[in-house]
């Protein structure tokens, strides 16, 4: 999941070509759709996010009460408008009146507290949840942005490898090579410095225990001499989430895929290619669909279409993950260079859930 900020953009404004009174107002690659004749391209204003929160007087405000996805009708979600996929709100709140919203985007301001906005949190489901404990030893997983709020991550060219997102739940494991102890926790659990407890009925470790992951974990720090390896995986099939994969999370032996690694070597901590550390057979890797030349139209082509987990093609594609074939730093987020590119028919179809 990405994080979450409401920044000031400047927008680049397109007509729209199924409705005379809209247009389509751009942000980064992510289009949303606006009323016509507001805005026009140069324009500044403020860009909310998909997985936005609105406090209730923002959506009366906007004209959007009961238009918004969430029990309440105060979340942003993707949806279609006459035909065109609508990403976020491009709105000027009345609290920001006032505010040089093009000194705001040349520094990057972010408006999420001052406008009550917060971030989704997808519920828990019971298999997903326990017992949990401090653990400030993890090796954390981070945040994956979305290509399309910042399309300037890859240079034109650059060698990268496309991998398959899953749409299951992170089972972030982490093996300590001086005790041989594991930590396995979720992706908010572990945000949160936290991990959970060993119980038989809990989907992470059900699915630590018929994958052998510690195993895995166990030879890979004898390999590398490592103080520390975090091994990063999609745990999936029925009862995950609405796309299974032909696998059935309520058997013995749930999906999963292995999508990252890291290592902590010589008190550095590295991420790592999956299939150039472990050996092929030792734990299933989410499928490669491309390794090379950047190119968007490339990334947003194989974004969509069909999965090939389960070989059979039984449902749609959710996108792709992008990461350089050489892992570097990316001054565009602040970390590690990866992105995501999320199918628009993953995100405008129905009844999807959305578990964390």
């Amino acid at each position: 999941m990405s994080t979450l900020r409401v920044t000031a953009e400047v927008l680049t404004v397109h007509p729209h070509p199924n409705a005379d009174a809209l247009e389509l107002a751009q942000v980064g690659l992510y289009r949303a759709v606006v009323a016509k004749g507001i805005y026009k391209t140069g324009d500044v204003a403020v860009y909310i996010p998909e997985q936005a929160v609105l406090p209730l007087a923002l959506v009366e405000e906007l004209g959007l009460t009961g238009r918004l996805a969430g029990g309440n009708a105060d979340r942003v979600k993707a949806v279609r408008l006459r035909g065109e996929l609508s990403q976020g709100l491009v709105c000027r709140p009345a609290a920001l009146a006032g505010t040089d919203l093009a000194r705001a985007a040349a520094e990057g301001t972010d408006f999420a507290e001052t406008l009550g906005i917060s971030k989704w949190v997808p519920p828990i489901p019971p298999t997903m949840d326990g017992e949990v404990e401090a653990a400030p030893d993890l090796l954390p997983w981070v945040d994956i942005e979305n290509l399309q709020r910042y399309p300037d991550v890859f240079e034109p060219g650059e060698p990268v490898v496309l991998t398959e997102k899953l749409h299951g739940t992170a089972c972030l494991l982490t093996f300590h090579a001086e005790d041989g102890r594991v930590q396995v926790t979720s992706k908010g659990f572990g945000a949160k410095g936290l991990a959970l407890r060993e119980d038989p009925r809990n989907l992470y470790w059900r699915a630590v225990h018929g994958h052998g992951l510690a195993g895995v974990a166990e030879r890979l720090a004898k390999r590398l001499g490592a103080r520390r390896v975090g091994l990063f995986g999609e745990v999936y099939g029925s009862g995950v989430q609405d796309l299974a994969y032909g696998a059935d999370a309520r058997s013995e032996t749930v999906g999963y895929a292995l999508f990252d690694v890291s290592a902590e070597i010589d008190g550095q901590v590295r991420w790592l290619d999956p299939e150039a550390v472990i050996d092929a057979g030792e734990v299933a890797f989410v499928p490669r669909l491309y390794s090379g030349p950047y190119a968007l139209g490339t990334v947003l082509a194989l974004a969509t279409g069909r999965e090939t987990v389960s070989g059979r093609e039984t449902h749609l594609r959710e996108g792709v993950v992008i990461r350089p074939a050489t892992e570097r730093y990316s001054p565009v987020t602040g970390g590690r260079a990866i992105a995501k590119a999320v199918s628009p028919a993953y995100l405008t179809r129905k009844g999807g859930t959305e578990f964390e």
